[in-house]
């Protein structure tokens, strides 16, 4: 028969819900306060020019044009048609920077008339440096 003290040294037990829900926390935090880029889930087919004498730096604001005519600046997707709706996401994303450099990506079978848009749209904002996306033609393609 034992007097004294029963408890048996071997039944040392660490708690880990406390670390469970630490972890689970963080998780959280990082889901959330990340960013997720939209624009580059969209597919857009670029038109063709020559590779020669380009600036290769990245542009500091992205207007997308898919096939269908839906305007993207940045990641965000313009809502509303016309011109007003575009300008106004446009003025959102940029800022008060008006000497920012834009680039157009529209797809190749987007109509003209949605490009024409979005630069008049830039033009009416005050914005004057802009570049049209294109992917590079191959080698030896009749030009």
């Amino acid at each position: 028969m034992r007097i004294g003290n029963d408890r048996r040294q071997d039944d040392f037990e660490i708690n880990v819900i406390p670390l469970i829900d630490v972890l689970l926390t963080l998780l959280m935090f990082f889901v959330l306060t990340s960013t997720f880029v939209q624009h580059s889930r969209l597919q857009v087919t670029l038109p063709q020019a020559s590779a020669q004498d380009r600036d290769m730096n990245a542009p500091a604001l992205t207007i997308m044009i898919d096939r269908d005519g839906h305007f993207y600046v940045g990641s965000d997707e313009v809502l509303g048609e016309g011109i007003e709706p575009l300008k106004q996401t446009i003025a959102r994303n940029a800022g008060d920077d008006r000497e920012r450099q834009v680039t157009i990506r529209a797809d190749a079978m987007t109509p003209h008339q949605d490009v024409v848009t979005a630069m008049d749209a830039l033009g009416q904002l005050g914005f004057t440096k802009l570049s049209i996306a294109t992917t590079p033609s191959k080698p030896g393609a009749a030009q």
